[in-house]
């Protein structure tokens, strides 16, 4: 199955591969025929999201790295292998998730915001900034952030996350500025854009909770194919928007 789908040729990177969200990501894009390479901070759930995509497309390339995000040297030192290695770097899809929230907005901890500004914020400013040379050097250079759709309408409980989202949207927006700017007259070659979910949902989550409706949120599959789909659209039509996977607040 592997190099003969629309991602055929493309080296992909995906952050936070080690989750649902991940091992979807991880399968769909080797499936479109990428060289995908993965990281998650939990080496054991990383190999065992990388063994099952290769093992699902019949020995696509899909491998995964350790990686501290939080390291901006690690960080470039992981974009600098990957282009080494294969050549080019053709996208870095951003899966690094978390989650804290409160009651009511007079009980957020602080202690929350300092949490996600490291796993929502960081991880996006260090991957951001190791990878863009290489994808503006790619014909079809792609950064791609799942967001959420509280970064646009937050909750009185939920001030920490929303604006961590808030503030990774803001400067992936910036990126896709510097591609823009980069292509010149003739418009941007790669792209920066963000796709919106309510929330994400999962086999093991309905399995776990079998009479609940998850209404509006996005089945890591689909989230996974409109990932791909990101690809399949020109770089002016991704670069710098959002692209709504739920209903817009």
């Amino acid at each position: 199955m592997a190099g003969n789908g629309a991602l055929s040729g493309a080296v992909i990177a995906v952050a936070g591969a080690g989750g649902p969200a991940g091992r979807a990501a991880l399968l769909r894009l080797a499936e479109a025929g990428a060289t995908v390479i993965g990281s998650d901070n939990d080496p054991e759930r990383l190999a065992e999201a990388v063994d099952a995509a290769s093992y699902a497309t019949g020995g696509a390339t899909v491998t995964g790295d350790t990686v501290d995000l939080l390291d901006l040297r690690a960080t470039h030192d992981w974009a600098a292998r990957i282009e080494k290695d294969f050549g080019h770097v053709d996208g870095l899809v951003h899966l690094v998730g978390g989650w804290r929230g409160s009651e009511t907005f007079t009980r957020t901890s602080l202690d929350d915001w300092d949490f996600l500004e490291m796993l929502l914020v960081r991880t996006v400013q260090h991957t951001s900034l190791a990878f863009h040379e290489a994808l503006q050097r790619s014909d079809r250079g792609r950064y791609v952030l799942i967001s959420a759709a509280g970064a646009s309408k937050p909750t009185a409980g939920n001030a920490a996350y929303a604006a961590g989202k808030a503030a990774a949207e803001a400067w992936t927006l910036a990126m896709a500025d510097y591609f823009r700017k980069a292509g010149g007259p003739e418009g941007p070659t790669s792209a920066a854009t963000i796709l919106v979910v309510k929330a994400l949902v999962h086999d093991a989550m309905r399995a776990d909770r079998p009479n609940a409706k998850f209404a509006g949120f996005t089945d890591v599959k689909d989230l996974a194919e409109a990932i791909t789909g990101v690809w399949e659209k020109p770089a002016a039509e991704v670069n710098g928007n959002r692209l709504w996977l739920t209903e817009k607040p």
